[in-house]
């Protein structure tokens, strides 16, 4: 099975311990880990600060990126997060939205065609050292049943991340080590079941 993991930098694996935006090794990374299973090969495209692609370059560009490496079984997809934070306007809704643009744009691809999608909601938000705006804790914490009900629309796989005590960091973005565990664990069941 290939799976290809297109993300942020939850899917890249930036490590909040770092002040130098150091990365988590492949022992700790959920994409890496899946990759380590037998019979799945995997394809990080995690990069940090990346919000929904939703301008036409944009688009392009995350389409050339999804395609270059030949084709795959599985793409998921784990962006919003950053939507939120650089959008200060923006609601839950407004997030979905733009999910909803890329993934049909994505779907419409000859490229693409065949693919599966599994749609993974950021984990929601935590006070913290990035997150101080109650705005940024309720529209978090709403995404997840945007993007259940996104999913059911366009029949896709969907995950809602794991946000147990100790999965985030204390920036309240972040996914620990623990974080990662526990999202592949999560990832891991859906794709092998």
């Amino acid at each position: 099975m290939k799976l290809l993991c297109f993300g942020d930098s939850n899917t890249y694996g930036w490590d909040p311990r770092s002040y130098l935006g150091g990365r988590y090794g492949e022992q700790v990374r959920w994409p890496a880990l899946l990759g380590a299973l037998p019979g799945v090969e995997v394809t990080e495209r995690g990069e940090n600060g990346r919000c929904i692609p939703h301008r036409e370059y944009q688009l392009r560009g995350a389409l050339a990126e999804l395609t270059r490496g030949g084709k795959v079984d599985i793409i998921t997809i784990m962006l919003g997060g950053n939507d939120l934070l650089t959008e200060p306007d923006f609601f839950a809704e407004d997030v979905a939205e733009r999910m909803e643009d890329f993934l049909l744009y994505l779907r419409g691809s000859a490229g693409l065609a065949g693919v599966e999608y599994l749609l993974i909601a950021p984990p929601p938000m935590r006070r913290g050292q990035w997150v101080t705006e109650p705005r940024l804790l309720y529209e978090s914490a709403r995404l997840p049943e945007l993007y259940a009900q996104l999913a059911s629309d366009l029949k896709l796989r969907y995950l809602a991340a794991p946000s147990a005590e100790g999965a985030l960091a204390n920036d309240g973005v972040h996914l620990t080590e623990t974080g990662h565990r526990l999202l592949f664990e999560a990832v891991k069941g859906l794709i092998t079941a």
